[in-house]
């Protein structure tokens, strides 16, 4: 695959386990790398932790510098799944129990309500997911 069919992060090795190897990213917003950043709150640096199947053939060592690779387009599925849908049924069930019912407080709770069982369907699917959105090491 080639550079632009990928997002790499550079990482730090934090654990390797029998099948999995733990690798510290820093994940930066935007405008975190601005020569402002000191004056502003809005730049932020979150350390994160992220999850790559070990490969059997390969040696890691804690410390080791690596750069982990996701697919493109697994990025846009993440999106839609942590934050465009659970939008679209808020606003959808807002709108329907309000023209329903016409009760602003019952649309209000049933659309928060709504993202209980989504996001415990989410849960329940965790492993799929974890499969579907795998990290390695390039």
């Amino acid at each position: 695959m080639s550079a632009r069919e990928n997002i790499t992060h550079p990482g730090i090795i934090d654990k390797v386990s029998d099948d999995t190897v733990f690798v510290k990213i820093l994940a930066m917003s935007a405008c975190s790398t601005c020569h402002a950043k000191s004056m502003c709150s809005v730049a932020e640096i979150e350390e994160k932790i992220v999850e790559v199947k070990r490969e059997v053939e390969k040696n890691y060592s804690e410390g080791q510098e690596v750069v982990v690779a996701m697919h493109k387009s697994l990025g846009g599925k993440a999106v839609f799944l942590g934050y465009l849908l659970p939008f679209l049924l808020l606003i959808g069930v807002l709108l329907v129990v309000l023209s329903l019912s016409g009760d602003e407080g019952l649309a209000g709770l049933s659309a928060i309500g709504i993202l209980i069982p989504y996001y415990l369907v989410l849960y329940l699917l965790r492993d799929k997911l974890r499969r579907t959105f795998s990290f390695r090491i390039q």
